[in-house]
């Protein structure tokens, strides 16, 4: 606003800068004041889960994970990102898990069934003491523990913990031998790939886990593949 308050023989700067800096002042307080809109009548909204259905009443969900490359991303994040999805508080019979591998890595499905053999033992666990965490790097590398005086609780999380690290190396040497091996597969040439990794119905019922699906489309060199988004049209 100085500008408006100068002498203009003082005035030494040409005038169109200075007006597109008032503007846009203009415009950023404008800007300011529709966002104190939400702080002047905030909505707070209330969760009533003994609203909801009976087990049996609710939809089947599926849930798509989609990745790329091992090289490009991390897998164990990826599988820590499918086994949570895996232990969501929900009927596992409509609970339904899919890995969309845009790369169609081999790497990606043995880690996948890697995964699905530790969520045997961890969705479990996550059922039986209600773990409010259901991401297993989470919750290892957290203080979250609701059963401090249970021996039976520390030892059976011990077990886990166990299980978990042995999971991550095996995760992580597989990616390490796809990345040495460069003729393990084409990821630009392959054929489309469905495979189930597990079914529910052939687990006890106190131990059913959800089924978790691989899944990659097909590639041809001599196709447009359309980059990652074309992996939900499996």
């Amino acid at each position: 606003l100085s500008f408006f308050f100068q002498h203009p023989p003082n005035i030494t700067i040409p005038t169109l800068p200075w007006l597109l800096i008032f503007v846009s002042e203009l415009l950023l307080y404008l800007a300011w004041l529709l966002a104190q809109s939400h702080g002047w009548r905030p909505v707070y909204r209330t969760v009533f889960p003994e609203r909801l259905p009976a087990d049996d009443k609710l939809p089947a969900i599926d849930i798509f994970i989609c990745t790329a490359d091992p090289n490009k991303e991390p897998s164990v994040e990826v599988m820590n990102t499918v086994i949570s999805a895996m232990a969501l508080d929900y009927p596992p019979e409509k609970l339904h898990v899919y890995v969309s591998d845009d790369a169609g890595s081999d790497a990606t499905l043995r880690c996948t069934k890697e995964a699905w053999n530790f969520a045997r033992y961890w969705v479990p666990f996550c059922r039986k003491y209600g773990l409010v965490t259901a991401c297993p790097d989470v919750y290892f590398s957290s203080s979250e523990d609701g059963f401090k005086g249970s021996s039976e609780f520390k030892a059976e999380s011990k077990k886990i913990e166990e299980k978990y690290e042995i999971l991550k190396q095996r995760i992580r040497r597989i990616v390490q031998e796809y990345l040495t091996d460069v003729t393990v597969n084409n990821k630009l040439d392959h054929s489309s790939i469905i495979e189930v990794i597990n079914e529910y119905h052939k687990e006890k019922d106190e131990d059913k886990i959800p089924i978790l699906v691989y899944v990659s489309r097909e590639k041809r060199p001599s196709r447009r593949h359309n980059f990652k988004a074309g992996a939900l049209n499996v």
